[in-house]
């Protein structure tokens, strides 16, 4: 079997997941890293064993025969231009969440794997959580009728980021870009991708001295006839769920995860994921799931999901509740 050989562009928090997931896949190779400095690059080499190009120039990557695809998980900023460059070097791209700033990169990231045939995964990582998974199954069925509203949350409890999270020209955004992504494409997947019909939202910044939003609550009207709020925030003194936790109430019952449960009348079904309890609530264990779907299409050349079109749909509702808030009007799709 032929190994995938993948660098890694950006060597931050998220980074290491990503590392894990690969190191535990067969026939797979991590052969080079990119990042701002050399420390940090020679930091994440020591620590996974990584004997491949270091570098602090991207573009050095891009033009390596030993390199099939990257995984890019640096500042927002750059996710397009780097998506972009790597395409147009024949490179499949795994692009942390969100996909770029807006949905004109978006657009262009798009139009640059047609013209190349390459891949695209957007790292939306909760389709890969087995709780998700289960409300998912639940909800196909019918078992919850048909979904009439939904609550979610993207929020950080007493805590926040610091750095290029919080600054506009870097992230695009604030607690609605970085947190409630999550919220948005986990109920959107929950639903089956319906479309997004329109986006009312009130943002704020109320928590921190920086220039992006620190508090948000948005409603979406699908095109299945379901409304969704989502919350969004940091440094919020309480949150009703952890990040991506999600409540569907159907004509049949109700459902939800982090807790994850159904519930028809007087009957409560709960779920215990397999295996050992997690440690942490993004557990390891939907990142490795993650990576090893997208060796798997790389292997098996098959366009991945979530790909560009999620990730472009969570985009445009994101920079239509940005629009919302501004104009303080809903905004139609």
């Amino acid at each position: 079997m032929k190994n995938i050989r993948i660098a890694f562009i950006g060597t931050g928090y998220i980074a290491d997941y990503h590392a894990r997931g690969l190191l535990v896949q067969e026939g797979v190779a991590i052969t080079g890293v990119a990042a701002a400095t050399e420390t940090s690059v020679e930091k994440f080499a020591a620590r996974y064993n990584i004997k491949g190009v270091l570098t602090t120039d991207v573009s050095l990557l891009a033009e390596r025969d030993d390199v099939d695809a990257v995984i890019i998980s640096t500042p927002n900023k750059f996710h397009a231009p780097y998506a972009l460059e790597f395409l147009r070097k024949g490179k499949d791209v795994f692009l942390e969440k969100p996909m770029a700033m807006n949905a004109a990169e978006g657009e262009d990231i798009r139009k640059a794997a047609k013209e190349t045939g390459q891949l695209v995964m957007v790292g939306h990582m909760w389709r890969f959580d087995e709780e998700v998974n289960y409300l998912k199954k639940e909800v196909s069925s019918g078992e919850l009728g048909r979904i009439v509203r939904t609550k979610g949350y993207g929020i950080h409890e007493n805590w926040g980021p610091e750095g290029w999270f919080t600054k506009k020209e870097l992230a695009g955004g604030g607690a609605l870009i970085d947190m409630g992504v999550h919220a948005i494409d986990t109920v959107r997947y929950l639903l089956g991708d319906p479309e997004p019909v329109s986006v009312y939202a009130r943002l704020g910044t109320w928590y921190g001295e920086y220039d992006v939003d620190d508090t948000g609550v948005l409603v979406i009207t699908w095109s299945n006839g379901t409304t969704s709020v989502i919350e969004s925030g940091w440094w919020q003194p309480y949150t009703d769920g952890p990040e991506a936790a999600t409540r569907l109430y159907g004509t049949k019952g109700y459902g939800c995860v982090f807790p994850t449960f159904i519930q028809k009348k007087d009957v409560r079904r709960d779920y215990k994921p397999s295996g050992p309890e997690k440690t942490e609530h993004c557990d390891q264990r939907i990142y490795t799931r993650q990576m090893e779907y997208f060796v798997s299409c790389i292997r098996n050349r098959q366009q991945p999901v979530p790909g560009i079109m999620e990730g472009q749909t969570v985009m445009k509702i994101v920079e239509a509740a940005y629009l919302s808030s501004e104009k303080k009007e809903l905004v139609r799709m």
